[in-house]
């Protein structure tokens, strides 16, 4: 039998920002615990899935997070993540095809920046997540 753990008050409505329209608004934690439990959209799920599979990788997660503070050249992002110059432009590449970034020319130059605002959600969920990421696998567990 389990006990009852007592459920933590409600903080009251707190104030939140829509990225894609830059409206604030309020909510509270009940609202949101029950809009979570809503089911998504077949395409949703589908378009949520590439980008996770997309962003799946810890040099384009690193490129998202330095790409937050604005427009970025190859050079600036080689120079942030420590990485080689083929390396930035591989995974720039295939987060471009992908709607993720986009480039814009300067020059000899190409800017990049986040094209689809939805990954700076994400990365803010990964930020506010405090649920301890195990290690390996762990025998009998399936």
């Amino acid at each position: 039998m389990t006990a009852d753990v007592p459920r933590p008050p409600d903080p009251g409505p707190v104030q939140v920002i829509d990225i894609e329209t830059s409206r604030y608004y309020y909510v509270s934690m009940e609202t949101t615990a029950i809009l979570n439990r809503a089911p998504l959209d077949a395409r949703v799920i589908l378009d949520a899935a590439e980008m996770i599979r997309v962003l799946g990788h810890p040099v384009r997660l690193r490129i998202v997070e330095c790409l937050e503070a604005g427009e970025l050249t190859v050079t600036e992002l080689q120079d942030a993540l420590e990485s080689a110059q083929a390396a930035v432009s591989q995974q720039l590449a295939r987060m471009r095809a992908a709607g993720i970034v986009s480039g814009r020319r300067d020059g000899v130059h190409v800017r990049y920046s986040i094209a689809d605002a939805r990954v700076v959600q994400m990365l803010n969920c990964l930020r506010n997540c405090n649920v301890p990421i195990a290690r390996g696998r762990h025998r009998g567990a399936r």
